[in-house]
């Protein structure tokens, strides 16, 4: 993919707007309960305010009614703690879409809830081109974001002297493009989830492209109803049996397979107290909830990941909140963990599981993107990609 990087250009006296994705969680009280994306904005913002860049940045928080701000969707709070990082006040801008505010060179302001400005989920063409005369370099550093066309991350690519990918969009860019292009083979997919409906194109697309398929939770069950297994009570959409013999014929077909599990872990209830029993796949019984894979499938998935040279992981194999039921996932996080194949994760489920079991550090890349990452990974042309991308040769 060829898209202007921002480490590439000189900032220096320029006026820099940079889309952020600031959408952190907040308690009741607006208190900021967790905040790694703001801290995966701060390259990009350090990297413009060291060079002399006069910085704009905005975000979208929660889901406003465009035209209103409310007291919920505010960046105030995040505002705050963005100057906290980086050590210095960082103002908050209301109406700015007009302009008529100053931003000195190696300042920076926050603009409030890009979201709140009539016609941003649109991608209002008005609308893009007066945020767009707001700069002289548009940065993009958003990617989980990327899938939406919205004035902030499309229509203001169009319209800004210079577009550019931001260090985070950029990274994200370049590991899925490592991952999907050309990967070191054996390409191993991991899908856990609950239903195969809401992951049946990826699962589709990854059948064309994978040495290896494993799937987990509810879409496992799926597929082993479709190999002609029991699976009692368990979460599944027998109406997709179909699909899923498809994919295991697909993959058949090219001399690749999806492992399935050969003994599981059930339960009557899914909760906390619930008491695990491990069973081989063929013993489960009419009241039985399969929860995760047993002993031996975690160590076949193990195995596999051990010899694969790129992984892609989406989704847990268990109900791996409760430890009883946590034991699959995380064997499979371990073998990843201490595998030499590249791999990237995504997903919210994903990133749980990788900081239930303190793994963070041996993922070769951990995806900012939820609904991007999984468009990309099916083959999608993200909306704000390609607006970087039509803006490459300018």
């Amino acid at each position: 993919m060829n898209v202007k990087k921002l480490a590439d250009l000189d900032v220096a006296g320029k006026r820099v707007f940079i889309r952020a994705d600031l959408n952190v969680p907040q308690d009741e009280a607006g208190n900021i309960v967790e905040d790694t994306r703001i801290r995966a904005s701060l390259p990009s913002i350090r990297y413009c305010l060291e060079r002399g860049a006069a910085v704009m940045v905005t975000s979208h928080l929660g889901r406003p009614t465009e035209g209103e701000c409310r007291a919920e969707d505010t960046l105030a709070p995040i505002a705050v703690r963005l100057g906290e990082l980086l050590g210095k006040p960082v103002r908050l801008i209301r109406d700015w879409v007009e302009g008529g505010f100053e931003v000195r060179a190696g300042e920076i302001v926050l603009l409030e809830n890009c979201r709140c400005n009539k016609g941003e989920k649109k991608d209002n063409e008005e609308l893009a081109k007066k945020m767009a005369a707001l700069c002289d370099i548009y940065v993009n550093d958003a990617f989980g974001t990327a899938h939406r066309a919205e004035a902030t991350t499309h229509g203001i690519a169009r319209f800004a002297p210079v577009a550019c990918a931001g260090m985070l969009m950029g990274a994200e860019i370049d590991a899925l493009t490592k991952a999907t292009e050309n990967p070191a083979r054996p390409l191993v997919a991991i899908v856990g989830g609950a239903k195969v409906s809401t992951k049946l194109t990826i699962l589709k697309t990854l059948a064309q492209k994978v040495d290896q398929l494993i799937v987990g939770g509810g879409i496992a069950n799926t597929f082993l109803l479709a190999s002609g297994k029991r699976i009692g009570e368990s979460l599944a959409e027998p109406e997709l049996v179909k699909e899923a013999q498809a994919i295991m014929d697909m993959m058949k077909a090219r001399g690749a397979e999806v492992p399935l599990p050969v003994d599981v872990v059930v339960a009557d209830e899914v909760s906390a107290l619930a008491r695990a029993n491990r069973i081989p796949v063929d013993e489960v019984g009419p009241h039985d909830r399969i929860l995760d894979v047993g002993p031996k499938s975690s160590a076949k998935l193990a195995d596999i990941i051990a010899h694969a040279g790129t992984i892609v992981w989406n989704g847990p194999v268990g109900v791996f909140e409760h430890n009883q039921f946590a034991g699959g996932t995380k064997m499979m996080a371990s073998a990843i963990a201490h595998s030499e194949a590249f791999c990237i994760a995504g997903g919210g489920d994903t990133l749980a599981a990788i900081a239930k079991f303190h793994i963070a550090q041996d993922i070769g890349y951990i995806s900012t993107g939820g609904g991007a990452f999984l468009e990309f990974l099916e083959g999608k042309k993200l909306p704000a990609i390609a607006a970087l991308e039509a803006r490459f040769a300018d």
